[in-house]
């Protein structure tokens, strides 16, 4: 019986396939990635990491989610953010990446961006301010403003979080919470503050894979492969512009 291998990868196929898709220096993006997805990475999810730094060097930023919200919170039971102790449960790549010193993380209290590069306080400070996670003011849509990507490692459009941007752009009625939450948020210097937000909506189920076939037939989505793991890179404005205008159309878009 013939068993599948296990692809080795290092350093450098990884900011070959990147280079593929076509980043460049300077270039700013937000990854959602797998690491296990890939194969063997030589070095764990520090090389990844290493590896899109490369790739948009000194000049570039590079951002991860990094959430924490739940299905429970909400008015009864609000969500308490410490930007310095609480854990992400988006993979081993966004963990690994808010070990490092020079990471700094937004301080919303379900939907935290990390950042690395010289963007990263433009496209942070002040998302717990944000009255909804991913709107207008979010790093998600600021980023998009100043021509950034969405960068899918190994993972499919589930976890692409700027949808959420897209639908709370077009107001669809399922995406948020009734009642605003008194979030606890504890910033980096252990100070406790208190926002009056509104959280998302876990209710609805989604399907986001739908709209993987359409970016690519509109030319709005490159693809290529590293290891087992295939690579999604999307212009953020241009796949926000297309997908918001769907969604006015056909608010339900996006449902099961």
């Amino acid at each position: 019986m013939r068993t599948s291998q296990i692809p080795s990868v290092a350093k450098t196929d990884i900011a070959l396939g990147l280079r593929q898709l076509g980043l460049n220096e300077g270039d700013g993006l937000l990854v959602h990635s797998s690491l296990s997805s890939l194969g063997y990475v030589h070095g764990g999810a520090d090389t990844v990491i290493d590896a899109l730094l490369e790739v948009v060097g000194k000049t570039g930023t590079v951002l991860v989610p990094t959430l924490t919200g739940t299905e429970h919170d909400g008015p009864e039971q609000p969500p308490i953010f410490d930007v310095r102790h609480s854990p992400c449960w988006t993979g081993r790549i966004p963990s690994t990446f808010l070990q490092r010193q020079e990471a700094r993380r937004s301080l919303h209290p379900t939907h935290s961006i990390a950042g690395i590069g010289p963007m990263t306080a433009a496209l942070t400070e002040g998302h717990e301010d944000c009255i909804t996670p991913c709107g207008p003011d979010s790093p998600y849509y600021r980023l998009a403003e100043l021509g950034g990507y969405v960068l899918l490692i190994g993972i499919g459009q589930d976890s692409n979080t700027t949808v959420h941007t897209c639908e709370e752009l077009a107001e669809v009625p399922y995406h948020l919470q009734s009642q605003p939450t008194d979030a606890v948020v504890i910033d980096y210097e252990g100070r406790r503050h208190i926002r009056r937000l509104t959280l998302h909506d876990w209710g609805t189920p989604r399907q986001f894979v739908r709209i993987d076939d359409e970016l690519l037939r509109r030319g709005l989505m490159r693809v290529a492969r590293v290891g087992n793991a295939n690579l999604r890179l999307i212009r953020s404005m241009v796949m926000i512009e297309w997908l918001v205008g769907v969604l006015r159309e056909e608010p339900r878009y996006l449902c099961k």
